[in-house]
């Protein structure tokens, strides 16, 4: 027979669990208590902590240059394209077969120079034959003027009468306008004839020949040879329209305009020379030309150049590096020291002027942060270094610079760092 332990009665068993459980209650309410009590001293410890570390912060190190005041060039720049001040299709103005062709491809020829011979015999008859008509009528003419002197001789001895006078006068007055006829019949032939030889109709080199002797050619059709001059030679470029008053102001005093060779070919120089009368309604932009002296025809017609066009002065701009501005959300900003502590400037860029930039916002002769800004706060102390000796060289370097109106260069180059504060900036 197997013994089994006892059971401990119900009652008892049930009496144990509640008790347990009442305990247990006590000691969560106890922990739950002290923990809602130590949440504030932890928060006040964190903001004390935050405080005394801002407070204790160390200085940031950055380098600095003063903004400078001077006179800037406003320079307006875009891509260019060589085109010729004129350029012609030379074309027969009569339909006949080439006889001789008097110049060669690539030849410079003056205005007035013979190009090319045409088959001239049928013309040559034609003027003849009009001539010998001239003649004959002036023949008629002689004729009809002695008639007119035998007439009136009759007249006076009253042999015939005044009606015949008149005839005869009537057949002399015919004689003179047939002679006036035959006169401008042979000067149309004779310009005809002239068509015949095919003579520049100005300066210019020669470009592709497309006869040759014995081709036939059609009046007014056949493209013999174009003809472009290259001295001088213009450049075309267009411009945004928001610069149409500058131009036009500079259009008047025909400001200079400078162009670009490819392939480090060099620069030229010349004048602005055409706005046009109308805006490109597709672009928003106008179209502008330049002329250049070209001797050296270094301007070649279809060539891509860049251009840039000085169209006025900044007069005691303020100038500080590009590097120095940031973009945020509220706009261009820079840092100056003041008092050794970082304040933050807004800025608008003006001009453009390569590693500098003319800007307002700014007085002349206060210290730029230059590098370092990335990690300043407004307010945050500064511990100026000397500039590394290749930005200060690259910053005194370019300080000669035109500037280019809108600012778009500096604002690209300045948002490369973050603003501190900013989504972006390091912490």
């Amino acid at each position: 027979m197997i013994n089994r332990p006892a059971l401990p009665a119900l009652p008892a068993l049930l009496f144990a669990l509640q008790a347990a459980l009442a305990l247990g209650g006590c000691g969560g309410g106890r922990d739950a208590g002290a923990g809602s009590a130590s949440a504030p001293p932890a928060s006040g410890a964190s903001s004390a902590k935050s405080a005394a570390g801002q407070a204790s912060a160390p200085p940031v190190s950055v380098t600095v240059q003063s903004a400078r005041q001077r006179d800037v060039p406003v320079v307006l720049e875009a891509p260019g394209a060589v085109v010729p001040v004129s350029s012609v299709d030379v074309r027969p103005q009569v339909t006949s077969v080439v006889t001789r062709v008097h110049v060669r491809e690539g030849q410079f020829v003056k205005a007035g120079e013979l190009l090319f011979t045409l088959d001239s015999r049928g013309d040559e008859a034609n003027v003849a034959k009009l001539r010998a008509q001239m003649a004959k009528d002036e023949a008629a003419l002689a004729d009809a003027q002695r008639q007119l002197a035998r007439s009136r001789e009759l007249l006076s001895q009253n042999f015939v009468s005044q009606g015949a006078v008149d005839t005869n006068q009537t057949l002399v007055e015919s004689a003179h306008a047939v002679l006036a006829a035959d006169r401008a019949a042979i000067d149309a032939a004779v310009l005809t004839l002239g068509y015949n030889r095919v003579a520049a109709p100005g300066a210019g080199r020669v470009g592709v020949i497309n006869v040759f002797t014995g081709t036939s050619v059609v009046a007014n059709q056949s493209t013999l040879v174009s003809i472009t001059q290259l001295d001088p030679i213009d450049v075309a470029f267009a411009l945004p329209q928001r610069h149409l008053p500058d131009l036009l102001a500079a259009l008047q005093v025909q400001a200079p305009v400078t162009v670009t060779l490819p392939a480090g070919a060099g620069t030229v120089r010349g004048r602005l020379q055409f706005v046009d009368n109308a805006i490109d309604a597709a672009s928003g932009t106008i179209r502008v030309k330049a002329r250049f002296a070209n001797p050296q025809h270094r301007l070649w017609p279809g060539a891509y150049v860049a251009a840039a066009v000085a169209v006025k002065t900044l007069k005691d701009a303020v100038v500080i590096p590009q590097a120095s501005i940031a973009q945020t959300p509220r706009g261009d900003v820079a840092f100056a020291v003041v008092g050794g502590k970082a304040v933050m400037r807004p800025v608008v860029v003006v001009a453009a002027l390569g590693e500098e930039a003319a800007v307002t916002g700014v007085q002349a002769g206060e210290r730029i942060v230059l590098d370092g800004r990335q990690n300043l706060r407004p307010g945050s102390i500064v511990l100026e270094r000397a500039p590394a000796g290749g930005r200060a060289a690259s910053n005194a370097g370019g300080t000669g610079g035109a500037g280019v109106a809108g600012g778009g260069a500096a604002r690209g180059r300045a948002g490369s760092a973050p603003l501190p504060g900013s989504s972006g900036a390091a912490r």
